[in-house]
């Protein structure tokens, strides 16, 4: 169950991986939002102006996101 949620409408280029590195700081967090999100497809880049649920964790992952908050394969 989800007990609190951001709203995230995405923009060109965004992806599943990206949006879990973005809020919680690790590629694999993926899984929560796709669970948060039934109703969108599963695809490797999302549409423009798509409004998401990302799901708030309750504690931080220990992983910290890089400078820039682009993912240590994309920098």
């Amino acid at each position: 169950m989800i007990t609190e949620v951001i709203t995230h409408v995405t923009a060109d280029g965004d992806r599943w991986d990206l949006l879990a590195w973005r809020y919680y700081g690790e590629a694999t967090g993926y899984e929560r939002i796709v669970a948060a999100n039934p109703g969108v497809a599963l695809s490797p880049v999302l549409p423009s102006g798509l409004t998401l649920n990302i799901p708030v964790l309750e504690e931080p992952p220990a992983t910290l996101a890089t400078a820039g908050g682009l993912p240590p394969w994309l920098t």
